[in-house]
């Protein structure tokens, strides 16, 4: 190897770390994956692990209070306690956890050291003391929560999704301050364990990237469980009285009105975890949104490469993935490859939940105009919707004049698992009215796709200028 102590240095324990670390021992190159305090990084400890397991918890509670709907009767003083909710939660995290011990790593040949690491220059970097050089680096150490400089912010004991899941027992009520996917997760969860929940977002609707139209009915439906939804509203002072937490939101108009809860949770947005690294002395440019990167994640410095939470522009641990694939080959090899986020997927897991690929009807209009072709199919009129109760909720496929996928959106029961079959055809380029052809089993909730395709068959058919000529000879 040289005059280096390593092939490549992976600074961050998390889900792109895993990969980067794994892909380059896996090629035969001297690894070291550092990381600060405990492996699995956000996802496993403070996100998608801990947030699904509290998600599901709360959706078998919802689904005992609706036992009636389904035929069942429980007795009228049956309780649903949930003083050990969250000790189930954390029993989860760290089950998870033990799934990827450093040794596992280690029989890789994965050198995992801890600690807090600085760059010296490009190629080393300072570790507890001791300097570590390597041919090459990638950055992966993820994000952290946002937090806005509100008046009075300081005296209020605020949580994040970092101290949420430390809670041991349930607060009577909450506000939650944001409606991006954290926000509205949580906050959909915590109403259906019978929190009192307002959720309270800047712009008009909660989940603004997603499509609007979508949107619309999932927040309908928050509303019928419980959720108070209050959107148009930026925050400007907190207080704290008589254990009640007080705060003051104002509109567009300069109307203001007062929230009041036992708890507040702060979810308005992430930043890049680049403090304490001494990027500046690798030349690594960054900002509090991200380290600058280009289309093959090389930062600023030629042997320094990035990818995960802290690049962006998706913080999502599947691109996350995605991303150490390509940064970590580019690192190793002289052939380069780009990112590529034209076909970027993802699932926001309220209940119901909202799956999102490609553009929304308004990105659509704002790319192809009036010549997109959109195709919807509601769950109330598949057969699984009906057996299962789960009648809430639509499918949105958007094609260009070819009938190719250029959006897919799925609100409802499963929809971040029904999504994968319109990615795979956006993906693969395979047109849309294809996947009607295809055997679906029945009764599944997949018939939100196939019946969604099915309409694209027909209006192809319609469009078809033989078969029109055929029709008027006829």
């Amino acid at each position: 190897m040289g005059k280096y102590d390593y092939d490549l240095i992976v600074i961050g324990g998390g889900a792109g770390g895993f990969v980067s670390s794994k892909l380059a021992a896996g090629l035969g190159k001297k690894v070291a994956m550092i990381e600060k305090d405990r492996l699995g990084g956000e996802c496993t400890l403070t996100g998608c692990v801990p947030s699904k397991t509290l998600i599901h918890t709360s959706q078998i509670a919802q689904e005992i209070r609706n036992a009636k709907k389904y035929g069942l009767t429980i007795d009228s003083t049956a309780h649903i306690n949930t003083d050990h909710v969250m000790a189930h939660v954390r029993s989860v995290v760290q089950k998870v956890y033990d799934g990827h011990p450093p040794e596992a790593f280690q029989k890789l040949g994965i050198d995992v050291l801890f600690g807090a690491p600085q760059f010296i220059d490009n190629q080393q970097i300072e570790l507890n003391g001791k300097r570590l050089s390597a041919k090459n680096f990638i950055v992966s150490t993820g994000s952290s929560p946002l937090i806005p400089p509100i008046e009075g912010i300081d005296t209020i004991p605020f949580l994040t999704n970092q101290t949420v899941f430390d809670l041991e027992r349930l607060p009577l009520s909450m506000i939650v301050l944001g409606g991006g996917p954290i926000g509205t997760e949580l906050g959909s969860a915590f109403s259906l364990l019978g929190i009192d929940v307002s959720i309270v977002d800047q712009f008009e609707r909660i989940l603004n990237r997603e499509d609007g139209e979508l949107v619309d009915i999932l927040s309908s439906k928050l509303i019928e469980d419980g959720i108070k939804l209050i959107t148009g509203y930026t925050p400007l002072k907190l207080a704290s009285k008589d254990r009640k937490i007080t705060l003051t939101i104002q509109n567009s108009k300069n109307q203001t009105q007062e929230i009041k809860a036992d708890s507040l949770l702060i979810a308005i947005g992430r930043k890049a975890n680049v403090e304490g690294l001494n990027l500046e002395s690798a030349g690594v440019e960054y900002t509090l949104k991200g380290i600058k990167t280009n289309h093959t994640l090389r930062t600023t410095a030629p042997n320094i490469y990035a990818c995960g939470d802290v690049v962006g522009p998706y913080q999502f641990s599947h691109v996350a993935e995605y991303q150490a694939i390509i940064a970590t080959q580019n690192a190793l090899f002289p052939i380069k490859k780009r990112v590529d986020y034209q076909h970027a997927a993802w699932c926001t897991f309220t209940s119901p939940e909202i799956a999102h690929a490609g553009l929304t009807e308004r990105e659509a209009r704002e790319t192809y105009g009036d010549k997109i072709k959109i195709f919807r199919y509601e769950y109330r009129n598949i057969d699984r919707g009906v057996t299962d109760v789960a009648d809430t909720g639509m499918s949105k496929f958007i094609c260009d004049p070819r009938g190719n996928l250029i959006g897919a959106h799925i609100l409802g029961a499963r929809a971040g698992d029904l999504i994968h079959e319109a990615q795979i055809a956006k993906s693969l380029g395979i047109p849309f009215y294809k996947l009607y052809s295809v055997i679906h089993i029945y009764p599944t909730f997949t018939d939100v796709v196939k019946h969604a395709a099915k309409l694209c068959y027909i209006d192809r058919l319609q469009n078809n200028p033989f078969l029109r000529l055929l029709r008027k000879l006829l």
